[in-house]
């Protein structure tokens, strides 16, 4: 009886692998806590924020405190009266100023703008969040993808290298022609080279998973096969489109853009307006002789207390404001018109999406069907070689296109999965729990 090593070769493909396997959900938790791209994303959000607090300080009073030595030559009356040896006068100076803006409406502008600002870098982070749980699942099951590629690879070439044996030794006996030995080792050689550059995309899938976790890759567990086809819910395009527009997070980043640059815009014209500050000083002067002789002109310490108001109304800064504005202007436009492509690539990516699961649902079950089919024919076309009905390039694409159609089927699971996880993330309404759901495919 002649092993049909493709067959068994895919029925080994689907079965657990043995020992202790690592599921999507330790895939992200290792990339939520390693993946330098969710890092940056979070180190940027931070540091945005702190604008806001610098804006908010200089509205609050400051204070400052000052402190001067100077020395000055003595009059000539002074000299008259001064120790002998000294023809300078030293005076210390300290004092602390108190400073608050009571009208500054640019002030108040440039914190609402780095409050909206924040806000964008907020629904930003949000964003990369939830292009985290895609990023993983994708280089997850990229892995799964090209291991399945490489067992069906690896099936081909013990196919086609028993096809080669059978091929040479039914020439050896006169029941074949010399055509069918190089036939079948042309298929053959194609295939051995197929298994390795399956390996080599397999090696670079597995580090593409690293590179997101930090961590090498062991042994990952499988989709199971019987794989939910459940349609979208709801059931409606446009109900999908208009959730992406009010829930995505980078539409959300988009519109607090916008919003900042209409602030920015008003604290530009704000320029020329007039500012009314308050001041409070309290300060000391010391002055003594230079060589520290003390008269009873010299040596006396004096305070001081100044509290005043000051108006400033910009008359003329050489155009600078009225640039300053039209710069926020077109700044403000700028935003408004990546708010407005990003709004149409949510819409194109959501409408695409959404197809795509429901294509991909009819593509598994095709590709199944397709698969099932495969595995006949290439039983019929054998047992037809076997009697001579049938000729060994019938049976060599046989092979050829069982194995396409097992590729075909892992991948459009896979990429089914992929597509339901993708429409969630453009509606904005990805989390976690997705990906348990994910995680509970497995096995």
């Amino acid at each position: 009886m002649r092993l049909k090593l493709l067959t068994l070769a895919l029925a080994l493909s689907a079965l657990p692998l043995a020992g202790h396997s690592e599921d999507l959900l330790d895939a992200y938790r290792e990339a939520r806590a390693n993946d330098p791209v969710l890092s940056q994303a979070e180190a940027t959000r931070l540091a945005t924020g702190e604008g806001v607090n610098q804006a908010r300080a200089l509205m609050l009073p400051q204070l400052n405190g000052s402190y001067g030595l100077t020395q000055q030559p003595l009059g000539s009356q002074a000299s008259n009266q001064a120790v002998e040896g000294s023809s300078h006068t030293r005076t210390r100076s300290a004092s602390v100023r108190l400073d608050q803006s009571i009208i500054d409406l640019s002030q108040w502008a440039n914190l609402s703008a780095a409050k909206s600002t924040a806000h964008s870098q907020d629904s930003a982070y949000e964003a990369s969040l939830q292009a985290l749980y895609v990023r993983v699942t994708t280089a997850y099951f990229g892995v799964l993808t090209s291991q399945d590629a490489l067992v069906f690879a690896k099936a081909n070439e013990d196919a086609y290298k028993e096809a080669y044996d059978q091929a040479d030794q039914r020439f050896k006996v006169g029941l074949s022609a010399v055509t069918d030995v190089y036939q079948a080792k042309s298929y053959y050689e194609l295939a051995k080279a197929q298994t390795i550059a399956a390996q080599n995309t397999l090696n670079d899938a597995k580090e593409a998973l690293t590179q997101i976790t930090g961590k090498p890759v062991n042994d990952l567990k499988k989709l199971r096969e019987d794989l939910p086809l459940a349609p979208p819910t709801p059931a409606d395009p446009n109900a999908w489109v208009q959730a992406a527009l009010q829930s995505n997070p980078t539409v959300q980043s988009n519109q607090y853009a916008v919003q900042a640059a209409e602030h920015d815009i008003d604290a530009a014209r704000a320029g020329h307006l007039p500012t009314l500050n308050a001041t409070a000083t309290r300060g000391k002067d010391t002055t003594w002789l230079e060589n520290g002789s003390r008269s009873s002109s010299y040596g006396n310490a004096q305070y001081g207390t100044t509290v005043g108001l000051t108006l400033s109304i910009p008359i003329f800064s050489g155009g600078a404001t009225q640039s300053r504005v039209r710069q926020s202007i077109y700044q403000r436009d700028e935003a408004q018109d990546s708010l407005e492509s990003t709004r149409r690539q949510v819409v194109r990516n959501t409408l695409n999406f959404y197809r795509s699961v429901l294509a991909g649902i009819s593509q598994v079950e095709a590709n199944k069907a397709s698969v099932e089919s495969g595995q006949k024919a290439l039983e019929a076309t054998r047992a037809g070689f076997d009697v001579g009905t049938q000729t060994m390039l019938n049976v060599l694409n046989a092979i050829q296109t069982l194995t396409q159609a097992e590729s075909s089927y892992s991948q459009s699971r896979h990429q089914l999965v992929l597509d339901q996880l993708e429409l969630k993330q453009s509606a904005g309404s990805i989390d976690v729990k997705d990906m348990e759901l994910v995680n509970a495919m497995l096995q």
